[in-house]
């Protein structure tokens, strides 16, 4: 895909341990009636895509990111939607500070259970951290680069760099300074390491930059050596106002395809409904308005 061919709109929906224990108020595993409820969200989340297709222009492809646990009929239909919206599903167990697979050995029978346009996997990852740690996530990611080669898949390496006690005390604690000083060259840092130990990802799903400069770069890194490698801006539920800046900047960058936001989207509505200050068709009606706002901005920002 290159700047010129249809931008990749993903609304994210895998996820599942902070879904449970954040949105649900969850403490233990879930009854049977409160994991239909959060299949029915899930697929609440879905329909309002659908709707949003119809006021999407043709350079652009709505997907969905989803998980098996909970959004296997959501899966289901979006596999079968003719192209109309893209489908990614996550390999990664839920809720860990590692890469672990979902479904332990049985991952590659699990991600062939679906139709899908792409895999995801989750990585996080920092220089500061535990070098054995780093070590085995990589081995682990260089063999889900090698599964996707040989078996014709798309992956999805998505790329969190969480601060280090030590970075965090090298800006005085400000997180926002850590975004702007530190994190775009240990960015950098993290994606060669992964490359140089296996990785070889479709598209990087990365943290937006507030710099041109720092965006540009990791676009740069992700075609290091003659790699193809296409970059898409994560959302981290982060504020309208960030997340807005970060596709602007990102946007008519070279090598910068599209997005994947979930939680900004969709975890107001769904708050709401939980609560039952709205029903189902005003937090429909409001997840499709989200995420529209956010594709047009995308789509006005790249020109």
């Amino acid at each position: 895909m290159t700047n010129t061919e249809r931008a990749l709109l993903i609304l994210a929906d895998d996820h599942r341990d902070s879904l449970e224990k954040e949105l649900y108020k969850l403490t233990a595993p879930p009854t049977d009636a409160q994991a239909a409820r959060i299949r029915a969200d899930k697929m609440l989340v879905y329909e309002a895509l659908v709707d949003a297709t119809h006021r999407l222009p043709d350079h652009a492809q709505a997907g969905i990111l989803v998980d098996e646990e909970y959004g296997a009929d959501v899966a289901a239909l979006a596999a079968a939607s003719d192209g109309r919206i893209n489908l990614s599903m996550p390999l990664e167990a839920s809720g860990k500070d590692w890469f672990e697979f979902a479904y332990g050995d049985d991952w590659r029978a699990h991600a062939g259970y679906f139709a899908t346009d792409h895999a995801k996997v989750l990585i996080r990852d920092n220089p500061g951290l535990s070098v054995p740690d780093r070590l085995q996530q990589a081995e682990r990611l260089k063999i889900v680069s090698a599964w996707a080669i040989e078996t014709h898949r798309n992956l999805i390496i998505e790329l969190l760099v969480p601060a280090t006690d030590d970075d965090l005390e090298s800006v005085g604690g400000d997180k926002k300074r850590y975004d702007d000083e530190l994190r775009p060259k240990l960015t950098l840092t993290v994606i060669e390491f992964l490359q140089d130990h296996g990785a070889d990802p479709a598209i990087w799903k990365v943290e937006g930059m507030d710099r041109a400069e720092d965006a540009a770069a990791v676009a740069n890194v992700a075609k290091r050596g003659g790699r193809t490698a296409e970059c898409i801006v994560l959302g981290r539920h982060a504020s309208t106002a960030d997340l807005d800046r970060w596709l602007e900047i990102a946007a008519p960058l070279p090598g910068y395809v599209g997005f994947a936001i979930g939680r900004s989207i969709w975890w107001d509505p769904l708050t709401d409904h939980l609560a039952g200050t709205i029903g189902s068709d005003v937090a429909r009606q409001r997840i499709t308005d989200n995420y529209l706002s956010f594709a047009n901005d995308y789509l006005k920002a790249r020109g």
